[in-house]
C-alpha cells in the first residue's frame, strides 16, 4: 500500500513537471512570435553630430520679377562642410547652400543668395533654411525662414510667418549611386511651431514600415533595397492621431542604384 502511495505522489510530480515545462515552452514560443513582430526590416539611427554653426543666418528674402534674393550671413555658402568625408552618406560637391522648399514639394538647393524660381500665382508656404555640404538642415531659429506668401505678377505681394504646426520633408531625394551613398541614407526633416517628444511625434513609414519618432534630429537609415523607395513622413499629436494641418502627410519617392564601376 505504502508502494502504491509513492507511485501516486512521482506520478503526479511527473505530470506538474510536464505542465510546467509545456508551459514554458508555450511562453517561449510566444515571445520568440513577439520578437519576430516587433523586428524591423529598415533601421533608424540617429547622425553623428555635426557643426553646429550657432551664429549663421538666413535674415530675409525678396521676390520679384521671377527671382529670390536672400540675406545670409556668418554662412558660407558653396564650402564644404568640414566632417563631410566622415559622415559616409551623400554630399553635394557644390557645398553648402540654402533649400528652398515650396508647398512641401521637392526642395531647390540653391548656392548663391540670388537666383532665379518660377513660382506660380497664388497663396504658397515656404520654408527656406541653410544646410551643410551633405544637405543635413540648421535647426535654429535664425537659419530659417517659414513663411505664407501671396505670389501677384511675378512678385510677392505678402507675407506671413507660418503660425500652424508643420512638418516639411527635405531628404531623402532623387537617385543616390553606389555603396557610400546608399548604405546609410540621411532622413531629414524641418519643424515648425511643433516640438516633438512631448505634444508631436512624426511618422515615418518607410517602404509602409511604421518607425515613430520622437527627437527632432537627422537619421541614418539603414537596409533599404536597390531600386524605387518610398517614405511618408506624418506629423502626428501624441495620441498617434494625424494632426490636421496643411501639407501633412507628405511622400516622396527616391532611388538607390549601384556603381557600375564598383560591380566590375
Amino acid at each position: 500500500m505504502r508502494t502504491l502511495s509513492i507511485l501516486f505522489v512521482l506520478a503526479i510530480f511527473l505530470s506538474a513537471c510536464q505542465g510546467d515545462a509545456g508551459s514554458k515552452e508555450s511562453t517561449d514560443d510566444s515571445e520568440v512570435q513577439e520578437q519576430k513582430e516587433v523586428s524591423k526590416q529598415f533601421t533608424l539611427t540617429p547622425f553623428s553630430p555635426s557643426p553646429s554653426f550657432p551664429d549663421a543666418q538666413l535674415s530675409s528674402f525678396e521676390y520679384k520679377e521671377g527671382a529670390f534674393a536672400f540675406e545670409v550671413a556668418n554662412y558660407e555658402l558653396g564650402a564644404q562642410t568640414e566632417d563631410a568625408p566622415q559622415k559616409m552618406c551623400a554630399n553635394s560637391a557644390q557645398g553648402q547652400h540654402i533649400h528652398l522648399i515650396i508647398d512641401n514639394e521637392p526642395y531647390a538647393a540653391k548656392y548663391v543668395p540670388e537666383f532665379e524660381y518660377d513660382l506660380e500665382e497664388g497663396q504658397h508656404y515656404l520654408l527656406s533654411f541653410l544646410s551643410r555640404s551633405y544637405h543635413e538642415s540648421i535647426k535654429t531659429e535664425e537659419a530659417h525662414l517659414g513663411q505664407k506668401i501671396d505670389v501677384i505678377e511675378g512678385q510677392v505681394a505678402s507675407k506671413e510667418d507660418i503660425s500652424e504646426p508643420m512638418l516639411f520633408y527635405s531628404r531623402p531625394k532623387g537617385t543616390y549611386v553606389g555603396e557610400n551613398d546608399t548604405k546609410k541614407v540621411m532622413l531629414d526633416f524641418y519643424l515648425l511651431n511643433a516640438t516633438i517628444g512631448t505634444d508631436y511625434m512624426v511618422k515615418a513609414e518607410i517602404n509602409g514600415e511604421e518607425h515613430m519618432i520622437n527627437t527632432w534630429q537627422p537619421y541614418y537609415i539603414e537596409g533599404l533595397p536597390m531600386g524605387e523607395n518610398t517614405i511618408t513622413l506624418t506629423l502626428v499629436d501624441s495620441q498617434g492621431n494625424t494632426v490636421n494641418t496643411p501639407l501633412n502627410p507628405v511622400t516622396r519617392k527616391f532611388t538607390l542604384k549601384a556603381d557600375p564601376a564598383e560591380e566590375s
